[in-house]
């Protein structure tokens, strides 16, 4: 769920050559039928290595179950991802069933890329709320793989052995973490950074909404300039507390994989990631890691921490082989033995007969998870809709002010005016 810089820039230059394509022709690129006879189904998905054999296993038990068909898994990186899918829409070459997440639908459902799967794919054991995530306009145009939630990351282990104490995370402030931190750092002689500093735009979301702010606001942003610049000063204090590292090193761990970041390395205590990471990071750093509450605004009335689902599946409104490519979203969502092979891999299952079937299977991290969500679900505010078109772009705009910011090449009143400008411009439609 970490984005790469450069993805989504690549991705948008393609849009202007996906728009005038997207009408053109019929029927996705390649696929027909294999050599043995059978319906050729393309599917795209990134991710890491583990990720793939995982996929690669589900996809044997779903040609298993259908020896009719054969499923051809087009994989890339995270980092590649969307470059790669823009050009083959744009070629007219999509792939049957396409992955996607929640930045990213709203532009490929509005250029009528995908196609509408309701009544098509059984739902009737998702919640209606997570499902809505994926529908735009009356269509839906995406089915939920499973549900997370932005949080805090932290090393119990490292806390402890530098002297610092882990916080109630049911009360803690903004202050309160920039104040750990920097005792987590002092305590252990700056062998570890009390934190990671993070420029995801759900990090600054929940923090806007502790502040009764909206991120989106129909096609602009709903945010102040003195919110953005608030959310900058935090982490300038962390910075100046030695809290987290230097701006040069958090612009160059900000660039990594979870498992290359602070946290994952045991070099950082704290950090902020989507729970369906949590084992990842775990397994990076081969100890016992946890999920808390992100930290409060003083009397705030909102946690402003919200359920998403980790990413969606959706079909090509150009494939010739429709019929097939429902029924393997339909596998792959709702069959119990995909979902043991698979587990919390796309985060918890959005079908509850599906997670009720894993729960005792999953890895000690992924129980955390569990534990987590259904610890703080009352207090999520509900899965927001898919965000305006060009809202894809918005991490990398983000991260590139907030980068200017933390190096002192312009002013939080100059950054946050230009971003408004631009990120506007980005979703204005």
């Amino acid at each position: 769920m970490s984005s790469g810089k450069k993805m989504w820039s690549a991705a948008l230059l393609a849009t202007a050559v996906l728009a005038v394509t997207a009408a053109c022709g019929s029927g996705s690129g390649g696929g027909g039928e294999s050599a043995d006879g059978k319906v050729k189904l393309r599917f795209s998905y990134w991710g890491s290595d583990a990720r793939q054999k995982l996929t690669e296993e589900a996809i044997k038990k779903f040609e298993a179950k259908n020896p009719t068909i054969d499923v051809e898994g087009e994989f890339s990186d995270w980092a590649s991802y969307y470059e790669t899918l823009s050009t083959k829409v744009a070629g007219n070459d999509a792939p049957d069933v396409i992955t996607l997440e929640i930045r990213g639908l709203r532009e490929y459902a509005d250029r009528g890329t995908l196609a509408d799967l309701a009544s098509k794919v059984n739902t009737a054991d998702f919640d209606a709320k997570v499902l809505s995530t994926g529908a735009i306009d009356g269509k839906q145009f995406a089915i939920p793989t499973g549900v997370n939630a932005f949080s805090l990351m932290v090393n119990p282990s490292l806390v402890e052995s530098s002297g610092a104490k882990l916080p109630d995370d049911t009360k803690w402030t903004w202050d309160e973490y920039a104040a750990l931190a920097a005792k987590i750092t002092e305590g252990s002689d700056g062998k570890v950074t009390g934190t990671q500093l993070s420029w995801n735009p759900a990090y600054l979301q929940i923090y806007a909404a502790q502040k009764g702010e909206p991120f989106y606001e129909g096609n602009k942003l709903g945010l102040s300039p003195q919110t953005i610049k608030d959310w900058w000063a935090i982490m300038q204090n962390m910075i100046k507390t030695k809290g987290s590292p230097d701006a040069a090193k958090s612009s160059e761990v900000g660039a990594t994989s979870i498992d290359q970041s602070l946290l994952g390395t045991n070099t950082g205590a704290m950090g902020m990631w989507w729970s369906n990471q949590l084992g990842a990071a775990s397994k990076a750093s081969g100890q016992q890691l946890d999920l808390l509450r992100m930290p409060k605004l003083e009397g705030a009335t909102t946690g402003g921490m919200f359920l998403q689902p980790a990413m969606f599946y959706s079909a090509s409104s150009k494939s010739e082989r429709s019929a097939e490519a429902t029924k393997f979203i339909d596998f792959m969502v709702n069959d119990p033995e995909a979902g043991q092979i698979i587990l919390s891999d796309r985060g918890l299952p959005a079908s509850s007969k599906v997670l009720a079937a894993v729960k005792d299977k999953l890895p000690e991290a992924d129980v955390k998870t569990l534990e987590f969500i259904d610890e703080v679900r009352s207090e999520l505010a509900d899965p927001p809709p898919a965000p305006p078109k060009g809202a894809s772009a918005m991490e990398d705009i983000l991260t590139r002010y907030s980068e200017e910011v933390m190096f002192g090449r312009m002013t939080p009143d100059d950054a946050a005016q230009k971003f408004i400008t631009e990120a506007n411009a980005s979703i204005a439609g």
